[in-house]
């Protein structure tokens, strides 16, 4: 549960960052890649993490967010640059908004009642959740995989460094 502001600020810019290099190297043609027929598909799943930032509206937080149609874009270019500029909003939106008191306040969360700092906390949770699943489904549709909290294999390669084991 955030209880700073800028705490929050902080997190989410890091790990919209990791986000973002991992929709920056999606394609068109690999948007359909599933992990097994019938499940979610990694163009599914890359627009969710932009739409789902529409849970924190229930905050009162006013920010430049996309309504869930149930479509996701064809495009990975349009996906990427929609994420860019919501998470760019979500962060300026919060900076001006919120204050380490309003973190204290509680709001109707899925019929519950939950602080706004621990909303903020399950609304990042939701997005490194959702990551790890892209980044296995980018490893099965043959797409490089950005390293977020350190290298990845092709970029442990690209140093020359073998990866660890």
């Amino acid at each position: 549960m955030y209880t700073s502001v800028q705490n929050f600020i902080d997190d989410y810019r890091n790990e919209s960052a990791g986000t973002q290099k991992l929709l920056d190297a999606l394609t068109d043609q690999r948007l359909g890649q599933e992990i097994a027929p019938g499940f979610r598909t990694l163009g599914f799943l890359a627009w969710h993490l932009v739409t789902s930032s529409g849970l924190l509206l229930a905050t009162g937080l006013r920010f430049d967010s996309v309504p869930d149609d149930g479509e996701s874009p064809a495009s990975a270019k349009t996906i990427a640059e929609t994420y860019r500029r919501t998470a760019a909003s979500i962060l300026d939106a919060v900076q001006a908004q919120f204050t380490d008191e309003k973190l204290q306040e509680s709001v109707d969360m899925f019929g519950q009642q939950w602080k706004i700092g621990y909303t903020l906390g399950a609304f990042i949770g939701h997005e490194i959740h959702h990551r790890g699943q892209i980044t296995v489904l980018m490893r099965q549709a043959g797409l490089p995989v950005a390293g977020v909290y350190g290298p990845s294999k092709e970029e442990y390669a690209a140093m020359g460094v073998p990866a660890p084991k």
